[in-house]
Formats: structure tokens, sequence, C-alpha cells
């Protein structure tokens, strides 16, 4: 009987810290005009150009929504989170249609990151980090279907991947060491969730914007607090 009144104190407790937390939510838009994408030629490759036969495929510096809601934007807590291990199911970095999915991805240092080939082609795996505490690392993908689990140490925002293989093939993921992070959807929008009460410091960052174009906040939440940031960035000057 005790061990049950136990349990459910244990599920109470953890109800009450998930339904307690506080959640932000926001919009990033893009200020200025930026330059056309490129196009992605593939045709020297059949596997790949079969894979988008009659599409039209380009880089995606700048996914841009019709409001100016920015997509792929890693919005993170910069200051003040508590290293907090990740409850959720592992990121996956893929690759698929010769493309990495997604094109810019969270993770928590020191947790695993998936990394899967779901194409019947050879791609290898290239992450070249910028932060010497993190491996640098090429790993062959050879097999359809085939996975790789790695683990990044250290925080670093971002950190590339690439494929040698195919030139025009790159991710980018953003390390930090807590949970507390989101990617813009192609309207621009984010979500973070489960914050603890706290004072924080909100960073919007955009790979092709860099670190001098990132915007960031200063926030204050208390239990259950659902706050809205908004952020707005700038196409960099030529």
């Amino acid at each position: 009987m005790k061990s049950y009144v136990t349990g459910l104190a244990v599920l109470a407790l953890g109800f009450w810290q998930t339904a307690s937390a506080a959640e932000i939510t926001g919009k990033v838009k893009l200020k200025g005009t930026p330059k056309p994408e490129v196009t992605i030629d593939m045709s020297g490759t059949p596997y790949c150009g079969k894979a988008h036969e009659g599409q039209k495929v380009t880089t995606r510096h700048f996914v841009v929504g019709p409001d100016k809601g920015l997509a792929n934007v890693f919005v993170y807590v910069k200051e003040g989170a508590p290293k907090t291990p990740s409850k959720g199911p592992e990121p996956m970095l893929d690759q698929a249609g010769c493309m990495y999915e997604p094109y810019v991805l969270g993770a928590v240092a020191g947790e695993k990151v998936k990394i899967r080939n779901s194409d019947a082609t050879f791609h290898n795996v290239h992450a070249t980090p910028s932060n010497p505490q993190n491996r640098e690392f090429n790993r062959a993908q050879s097999i359809k279907g085939q996975e790789n689990e790695e683990v990044f140490a250290a925080p670093e925002v971002l950190l590339r991947m690439k494929c040698d293989v195919h030139p025009w093939m790159f991710a980018y993921i953003g390390v930090v060491d807590h949970p507390y992070f989101a990617v813009t959807d192609k309207d621009g929008s984010f979500k973070i969730s489960n914050l603890p009460a706290g004072e924080y410091t909100i960073e919007a960052f955009h790979q092709k914007i860099g670190k001098m174009g990132a915007k960031s906040q200063k926030i204050k939440v208390s239990d259950s607090d659902k706050k809205t940031v908004d952020f707005e960035l700038e196409v960099p000057a030529p």
C-alpha cells in the first residue's frame, strides 16, 4: 500500500511540474529582401535527380512566408536555463531525396542524435564543428535505412553537417545544454514548453544572418505563464 501511495505522489508531482511550467510562443519575421535562392542541379546524380523529377529544388538560405515569417531560425534560452536532460525522443537528422531533413535541428549536449539514410544511395555525414570540444566525424552511410547515433559534447549554435558526396547537402544543429529550444516553422512560428519559473535571455539565431545579426530578449516567467516573444531579424548588408 505504501509503494502504491508513493507512486501516486510521484505521478502527481510530475503532473504538477508539467502543468505549472511556462510556455513561450512567438514569431520571427525577416526585415529586408534576401538574394534569390540558388537552383540546385542534381542532374549529374541520377538517383537524386529522379527523386525530384519535375520539381525545382533550391537552397534554403532564407525560407520566408507571405507575411515575412522566417523559417529555420533556432530560438533558444541563451542564459538562465538549468542544465536539464531532454524528456523527448532522440532528435533525428534524415537524408531523404538527397537533402538533409530537417535543415535546422535542435539537440541537447551529451545526448544522442540519430542520423539516418532514407535514400537507396551512398551518403556520408560529415560534422564540422567550430567548438573544439565537439568531435569532427565523417560517417559513411551506404545502405538505405542505415542509422547511426552520435553525441555532441558541448553547446554550439550552429554546428554544420554536410555530405561530401553531394556538395549541396547541408544541415545545421543547435546544440545546447538544456531542452528549452525550438526551430521556427515555415510561417516563422515557434513554441518553447515546460520552462521553469525564472529570468531568461531568449535568442533567435539564423544561420545566414549569423551571430552579429542574432536578436535576444530578456524575459521573466512564473509558473503556468504563457508569454509571447517576437523577433525581427534583418537581411545582412551585402
